[in-house]
């Protein structure tokens, strides 16, 4: 089974549309934040320990 004859000539003159102005370019930097973050869940070390256990066991039944 094939998919079809590879022609090179129709790859010769491929030109990407890449004009554009800065004002449609994405800034990256745009939501940049300097912060921190912190988490507190009022359990034990063992207690998240013990769940993140039973969560692993429960991905077991998983194909």
């Amino acid at each position: 089974m094939g998919f079809g004859s590879y022609d090179e000539s129709e790859q010769e003159n491929q030109n990407a549309d890449t004009d554009y102005d800065d004002d449609d370019a994405v800034s990256v930097h745009e939501n940049d934040h300097d912060g921190s973050v912190s988490f507190d869940t009022g359990a034990t070390s063992g207690e998240l320990v013990d769940r993140l256990q039973d969560m692993k066991d429960d991905g077991d039944d998983e194909p």
